[in-house]
């Protein structure tokens, strides 16, 4: 039985016309077995962290008995294909006309069935050995735990659009204010919905060049975890790298040597090799962002938010206006100094968990934009916002100088004392001279803390800003506020400081240490418009 030549037909312009809802159980198409192989290996490379230790201990006698090694990993690459077929032939899933039910799982048999109304996000997947056939990957998100995510693998491409369209026209409609967001929320992604929608088309609202994604690898270096990852190689990697070398004439140990060098030539040496690594490093990272955002499109059809993007894997993720809970622009140091922006739509949490995707194909990002782009998206999203009025005129209230008080006094002293004392007493000058730096150091960081750290609110809003050394923004409506905390210990009561908790289905904010009456002024406003708006916060 095809997995969906009994589903659907094309006789309709209609595209939730096409599909005609059947009760009987659907099986997926062959080249599913692709997708669970894949999947295996992805499980596999993704705990390689863990064996790392293990690896690094018995890699040489590995290399020692190749005709012991060689058959098991033939074996284990006979299991996995064997796993991946059995899975395929145990997944079924069926729709109906408003939810959809899968059965799947070898050892561990699992039945989920999922209302479309419960349906939050429908993201569209198509990897790049899926393109060659038609295929792609179906995965609906909730507004509960990323466990009760369903996906459908290997459907035709055509067939996910219709059906997404199907869901999405199912999905109850929030009721806006037009005031506030200036939108209609009757039609859906693919123009389908009322008479007066059909055939509208997506407002493009920007796309990525090529020269973006380079500057957003660069500024964005997340390579140091995967550095972390090699430490137990070090030693193997550098005795490799320097035989290596000593081949081309050059010799590592006579180059750092400060006896047949000066001071000089040794630290431009090692200036020219850590400039040569960070280079290959930020080469890793801006591979990565390329990978990740090639081809970025982020568009805009009535309600809903569409970012298109990925090299090997195409992601199409859509997200209703209703749905968003709060924007972020985020800027690390090198952002601040090239004047780029990485701004996040941020909705509930469940969508990031889901371990099949990376967190950053599973939200909607923009990544390095310039200011004027940033602000243009939030102004789309959020047309009553000051964020842009509060910014270039530093109109944010700062949290109390008590903050650095209290980590600097009670925090790191106490441990700075206790180690320099130890170092002095044990005759360690030079220790105890190389904590004091690391001390004054963090000192700083905490004065940098406390000098970004500020909150700011209007009738409609509230805004945060945050950061150390970069710098982020947050803006949430007032409404969307799940939940308010108000926190008071005695040293602040006695000088009327409180800390105010914010926690929304995207996440919890935190202002510490701020004015009593302000915390009192956001908790009880926020409360307020909770109770008083009519809007849904999904």
């Amino acid at each position: 039985m095809d997995d969906q030549s009994d589903v659907y037909t094309d006789n309709s312009q209609n595209p939730a016309d096409k599909l005609q809802i059947k009760n009987d159980w659907q099986v997926l198409s062959p080249v599913a077995i692709l997708y669970f192989t894949v999947s295996v290996f992805k499980h596999l490379f993704g705990n390689l962290i863990y064996l790392i230790p293990v690896l690094a201990v018995s890699y040489k006698s590995v290399l020692e008995h190749p005709y012991i090694w060689l058959p098991s990993i033939l074996v284990m690459f006979a299991l996995i294909t064997l796993f991946a077929f059995v899975s395929f032939k145990v997944y079924r899933y069926r729709l109906t006309e408003d939810n959809i039910e899968i059965r799947s799982g070898i050892f561990n048999k699992k039945h989920l069935n999922l209302p479309f109304s419960r349906v939050q996000n429908v993201k569209i997947e198509q990897p790049i050995y899926y393109r060659f056939t038609g295929h792609a990957c179906l995965q609906l998100d909730t507004a509960g735990s990323a466990k009760n995510e369903a996906k459908l693998v290997a459907i035709k491409l055509s067939f996910a659009q219709e059906l997404k369209t199907l869901i999405q026209n199912q999905v109850p409609n929030d009721i806006m204010d037009t005031d506030e967001h200036n939108i209609s929320t009757s039609t859906t992604e693919l123009g389908v919905g009322s008479a007066d929608n059909l055939g509208q088309q997506e407002k493009v609202l920007n796309q990525r060049k090529l020269s973006d994604l380079v500057i957003h690898g660069i500024t964005s270096n997340r390579i140091w975890i995967f550095l972390g990852g090699l430490a137990p190689f070090y030693d193997n990697m550098f005795n490799s790298i320097s035989e290596w070398l000593s081949t081309l004439g050059i010799e590592l140990t006579e180059l750092f040597n400060l006896q047949t060098r000066s001071l000089f030539e040794v630290g431009l040496y090692v200036l020219s090799l850590t400039m040569l690594v960070m280079f290959v490093l930020i080469g890793f990272s801006v591979i990565g962002a390329i990978v990740s955002f090639y081809g970025y499109t982020l568009s805009k059809l009535d309600d809903k938010y569409i970012r298109r993007s990925g090299l090997f894997t195409k992601h199409e993720v859509s997200m209703r206006l209703s749905r968003l809970q709060m924007i972020v622009q985020k800027q690390d140091w090198l952002d601040v100094l090239l004047k780029r922006i990485n701004l996040k739509f941020e909705q509930t949490h469940s969508f990031s968990q889901n371990q099949n995707s990376s967190a950053a194909n599973s939200k909607i990002i923009v990544p390095s934009i310039k200011p004027d782009e940033s602000q243009a998206l939030i102004d789309d999203a959020y047309p009553n916002n000051s964020l842009n009025n509060l910014v270039c005129n530093d109109r944010f209230t700062p949290i109390s100088k008590g903050f650095i008080l209290r980590n600097i006094l009670f925090i790191l002293m106490p441990v700075w004392l206790v180690i320099t004392s130890f170092t002095i007493m044990n005759d360690k000058l030079m220790t105890s001279i190389l904590v004091s730096v690391l001390f004054l150091g963090l000192c700083g960081l905490v004065v940098l803390r406390w000098k970004r750290w500020g909150v700011a609110k209007d009738k409609h809003f509230v805004y945060l800003r945050k950061g150390l050394i970069g710098v982020d923004y947050y803006c949430f409506p007032t409404y969307k506020v799940q939940q308010t905390q108000f926190k008071q210990n005695l040293f602040m009561k006695k000088r009327q400081l409180a800390t105010v908790k914010f926690i929304l289905a995207s996440g919890s904010l935190m202002v510490p240490m701020i004015n009593e009456n302000l915390a009192y002024e956001l908790i009880n406003d926020g409360l307020y418009q909770v109770e008083s708006c009519q809007k849904s916060w999904m």
